[in-house]
Parts: C-alpha cells; structure tokens; sequence
C-alpha cells in the first residue's frame, strides 16, 4: 500500500542526493581554481619549514606531498561548506514557499 512516510525519506534521499553532487561539483571547481594560487604562495616556506626541522634533500617529495596536501585540504574545506550552505539555503527557500 501507499504510505505518504515513505514517499517523504524518498524525497529526502533525492534532495540529499542532489545536494552532495552539487556540492562535490563546486568543491572540484574550487579546487581547481584555488589549489594552485594557495600552493605557490606556501609551497617555499614549507620546504623551508621542513628543511629547517629534518634536514636538507626531502625538497621534491614535500613540494609533491605539500601540492597534494593542499588539493584535499581545499576540496574537503568547500565541500563541507558548500554542502552546509546548500542545505541552509534549500531549506531557508523550503520554509519561505510552504
């Protein structure tokens, strides 16, 4: 039979659905677009950083590590904050329009 319960966690389940692939999509953008500028203004004071603290000769695997680093960082901070910010929004026009 028909049960208007389950129709609503279907409607939550798409809504929520949507929500982590726009918010996945926007974080992917960001990070493309951020990663780089963020990554050349500290790439030089992490190397100096790390060679100061465990020695010279590890330059090219911190820059490889530090750009890595950096990419997850950037895409982990934008998803949690665009998928916050979607659901607030989403939910702010639900309860102005019903």
């Amino acid at each position: 039979m028909f049960n208007p319960k389950d129709h609503q966690g279907k409607r939550q389940q798409v809504f929520m659905s949507s929500v982590e692939a726009l918010a996945n999509l926007f974080a992917l953008l960001a990070t493309f677009l951020l990663t780089p500028e963020i990554y050349a203004r500290t790439v030089h004071w992490i190397i100096a950083y790390t060679a100061s603290r465990y020695g010279a000769g590890f330059e090219e695997l911190t820059s490889i590590v530090w750009f890595a680093m950096t990419g997850l960082l950037v895409f982990f901070t934008a998803r949690a904050t665009l998928a916050t910010a979607i659901v607030a929004g989403g939910l702010a026009l639900a309860t102005r329009f019903v």
